[in-house]
């Protein structure tokens, strides 16, 4: 199969120029900043753990996962223990004032957050409230010239009933406390029936409000400006898809580089893969940010597919995906599926393997909060893993599973005296088959549009046999479909776990030595 967007995706292509998306990967909700020569960007992560996720960059293009802010999700109800889709951290904003870099972020159920860091790789804050309440979203804070402090922030329509509406509040300089009730600054259903994701900045006497409007996958960029910080704001429609590929491109972060050029960071809706990141040139006229190219002389700029880079240069940088688990830490490319704790896997147990307990079976695979899942890195690609599955009791069992709203998963399950490889989509056994060995290779292949195939193979046996039939990923509550490992049982116990020995990502046909459909090192 030719794919021309099959992994690893390149988004530098090693000319001066660059091809969009510079993430093909599920980073919604982008905001970012520049220190210095340095780009540091945050994006949305919802129910999964760790949380926040921090990457860096030197020309905007080239980005790579260093750190998270938070490693789960502040639970003052106390439920994010269990699987809570859609739920968690959405839409943040990163800044740096006074020496700290700070981020905002709204749980939608339970308010916004506050958390800081003097260095983004670092250890940042124990998060604090700064405003409890259902439905307030997408929080940025502004620090005027006077030593005053503002912060804007949405409404989710799915928690009060309110889509189109951003409020601007005046808080104190250290984000402990609001002061006042704010007002309204923009309220225009008619012509914008969604309004969110506000980002607040000051430029040349305005402050402008750069906000996506239309919805997610259909939307366009709006930008606010006013001399005053309460307003009025005019408006102005500065990006739109037009008759480009890229539909809704919106919400994301205007960037300045150090030769004082602009730049726009967004994402696109694309289904099964999340939202992943375009990088948009900008250009500022008349006091406002035109964005993207304007193909058709309407006055509104349209994405762009391929451009030159902000900054040359020629180090390339892969997000990271596979994993031989030699380190004696988890690699930041993973994520739990609800808030996690540390007894869940281990890298100590057994050198060179990645050990995952058994936990309590949930009746639906998608409400396992100890799925170990990554993102899907790229429209088309396959992964590999070897796993050992050490039980005792029927039930227990241990696989590789493609998860959203629909899932499929590929496991080796205990039964009675002998083990089986099952094959299960949302949770209905499609396939099974007895094996004589508790260990083996599992693979899934991923092609365009999310066409899954799962297929299996042992250490001794340099073949491979498709298991059932093929499968269509889907997206999940908000996010991209994901791919990854789970253990789980009857119930919790220390002695059943199963050790991982890799997990590795490769373009489609990578494997395709192993094909081969004789059933050998299968029982009978």
């Amino acid at each position: 199969m030719i794919c021309d967007y099959n992994y690893p995706w390149v988004p530098d292509q090693q000319d001066g120029t660059y091809r969009n998306p510079v993430l093909y990967a599920d980073y919604s909700d982008p905001d970012a900043i520049r220190d210095g020569d340095d780009f540091w960007m945050t994006a949305s992560s919802f129910n999964c753990t760790p949380g926040l996720p921090i990457l860096h960059s030197r020309d905007l293009v080239n980005w790579k996962l260093v750190n998270y802010a938070i490693q789960n999700n502040p639970d003052p109800r106390g439920v994010f223990h269990t699987v809570q889709p859609g739920c968690g951290v959405w839409a943040p904003a990163i800044r740096k004032h006074a020496g700290l870099f700070w981020i905002f972020f709204p749980l939608p159920d339970e308010g916004i957050y506050v958390t800081t860091a003097t260095d983004p790789r670092g250890q940042w804050s124990e998060p604090w409230l700064l405003l409890e309440g259902k439905g307030f979203i997408d929080p940025c804070p502004l620090w005027d010239e006077d030593g005053k402090a503002y912060l804007v922030h949405a409404y989710a329509n799915s928690r009060c009933g309110i889509k189109h509406r951003l409020r601007v509040v005046e808080m104190t300089p250290d984000a402990r406390q609001l002061i006042g009730q704010g007002r309204v600054v923009f309220d225009q259903p008619e012509r914008h029936p969604t309004c969110e994701g506000p980002k607040f900045m000051k430029k040349d006497g305005y402050y402008y409000i750069a906000a996506p409007a239309g919805g997610v996958a259909t939307g366009w960029q709006l930008i606010l400006r006013a001399r005053d910080v309460w307003g009025p704001y005019e408006e102005k429609v500065v990006l739109e898809q037009g008759k480009t590929p890229i539909n809704g491109p919106h919400q994301g972060a205007y960037v300045d580089t150090p030769d004082g050029r602009w730049w726009f960071l967004h994402f696109q809706d694309v289904g099964v893969y999340g939202r992943i990141v375009h990088l948009q040139p900008v250009e500022w006229k008349d006091g406002w940010p035109m964005t993207g190219i304007d193909q058709d002389g309407n006055g509104i700029g349209e994405p762009v597919l391929h451009h030159v880079k902000p900054i040359p240069g020629k180090e390339i940088v892969i997000p990271e995906t596979s994993d031989e688990f030699n380190s004696p830490v988890l690699g930041l490319q993973w994520q739990w599926h609800a808030n996690h704790r540390p007894d869940w896997a281990s890298l100590s147990a057994r050198k060179g393997w990645l050990r995952l307990y058994a936990q309590q079976a949930q009746p639906q695979l998608r409400f396992q909060p100890n799925l170990l899942l990554q993102k899907f890195p790229t429209r088309c690609f396959t992964v590999e893993t070897r796993i050992s599955l050490q039980a005792k009791t029927c039930g227990t069992e241990a696989g590789l599973t493609v998860m959203g709203r629909s899932h499929a998963a590929l496991v080796i399950a205990k039964t009675g005296e002998c083990h089986q490889l099952v094959y299960r989509v949302d949770d209905r056994v499609i396939h099974t088959r007895q094996i004589r060995s508790a260990e083996a290779v599992l693979k899934v292949s991923v092609e365009s549009g999310g066409n899954c195939v799962f297929s299996f193979g042992f250490d001794d046996l340099p073949s491979e046999t498709v298991m059932g039939t093929p499968f269509q990923a889907s997206e999940g509550h908000w996010i991209g479909a994901k791919v990854g490992l789970f253990v789980r049982g009857p119930s919790v116990q220390a002695e059943e776990y199963a050790d991982i020995d890799y997990f590795r990502f490769g373009p489609i046909g990578s494997f395709e030595q192993r094909v081969e459909t004789s059933g050998r090192g299968l029982e009978s």
